[in-house]
């Protein structure tokens, strides 16, 4: 197995022309060719986990001698912000979810989530694994941001222990949502990855857990993310068999979208105990209402999580590139995007070498 993945898939990312007129109908705005418009930005603020979860980051490939990226080469907080700008004003997003990696290893993330939230009209939000959250909760709301999702795939610590190959406690990710909880980073969403003969026997538990609460778990199908998990399509439980399991202890009823767009499915509690989703990527594709971008750690754009190379964005950031150039360079990756890896999954595409989730976020 390489141990210079990150490198690979560097050095495949597309330089993107910063000349409007290499894509006849492309312009800041424009939808892609499914029709789809921007909405969300993903941004991947450092490649680095204290974690090695077996469906994201396993150890046998993230080990001690993985060489992740030196710190010259990510994004300055200023280049997130100027890019962040140019997506909300000319492209229309409106949700900007901060990820890694752990967004909270990277240093004074708080300085960077104080520049965004000055940017008007956006949900500002940030996911993470909760080992640094109770330390970090109220720096993060004092800087602006709204809102956390925190991954927690086992309330049983053993198993918590197994997948997070860290040796690292339930206890201390629960007291984590608990400081977010006491600052107002809310409505918390807790994500939970469902993996057969692993953790699939806690589903239930964990939606008992916190129903009541006004946290909201939701339940992902084992996705094929990335090169270095080994995914089987065995190892997947099917949202659909989630929600049976929960509705026969706990019932439930369906709930409309928040948004058009929005990639998880709701059910709320029949005895107004609250709401859960699930995200079913595997088995029920939402491609074809897929309204994100995913900006990489150091600055390569990604239209799909299953891509198999990015669009440079960093050369033009820091080649002297101006705003307008910039934004038209990123209409013209969108207005050509054609993706729906998860509703054309074939045993070809499963062998593709697809960027690592760790690299640009779930």
């Amino acid at each position: 197995m390489p141990k210079r993945i990150v490198r690979i898939v560097d050095e495949r990312s597309r330089k993107v022309p910063a000349n409007p007129s290499s894509q006849e109908g492309a312009g800041p705005g424009a939808p892609d060719q499914l029709g789809r418009r921007m909405h969300d930005l993903r941004i991947s603020v450092t490649d680095r986990c204290n974690f090695r979860c077996v469906y994201c980051m396993p150890r046998e490939v993230f080990d001690s001698h993985y060489e992740f990226l030196p710190h010259r080469e990510l994004l300055t907080f200023e280049e997130i912000e100027r890019l962040t700008r140019i997506f909300v004003q000319d492209h229309g997003v409106k949700k900007i979810r901060l990820t890694g990696g752990e967004p909270l290893l990277r240093r004074h993330i708080e300085k960077l989530i104080e520049k965004l939230a000055q940017i008007p009209h956006i949900d500002l939000t940030l996911t993470t694994n909760g080992s640094l959250l109770a330390q970090k909760a109220q720096a993060l709301k004092d800087a602006g941001l709204q809102r956390v999702t925190v991954s927690l795939d086992s309330l049983d610590d053993a198993i918590f222990r197994q997948m997070n190959d860290a040796d690292f406690p339930v206890a201390d990710v629960l007291h984590g949502i608990d400081e977010a909880a006491r600052v107002g980073l809310t409505p918390i969403k807790i994500n939970m990855v469902v993996k057969r003969g692993v953790n699939d026997h806690n589903i239930v538990d964990m939606a008992r857990h916190f129903k009541g609460t006004g946290h909201i778990v939701r339940f992902i199908e084992y996705m094929d993310v990335g090169n270095s998990i080994g995914w089987r399509m065995n190892d997947v439980v099917r949202s659909s068999d989630v929600i049976r399991k929960i509705d026969a202890e706990l019932p439930m009823e369906s709930v409309g979208a928040n948004y058009e767009g929005e990639v998880a499915k709701r059910w709320r509690y029949t005895d107004g105990g609250g709401e859960i989703g699930v995200i079913s990527s595997v088995t029920q594709a939402f491609c074809g209402a897929c309204s994100r971008l995913r900006l990489s750690t150091e600055g390569s754009i990604y239209t799909c999580l299953f891509a198999t190379e990015g669009h440079d964005l960093k050369s033009l950031l820091r080649g002297g590139a101006n705003d307008e150039q910039i934004s038209n360079a990123i209409a013209n990756v969108w207005h050509a995007r054609d993706d729906r890896y998860s509703e054309i999954r074939t045993q070809e595409s499963l062998r593709l070498k697809k960027v690592e989730m760790s690299y640009i976020g779930g």
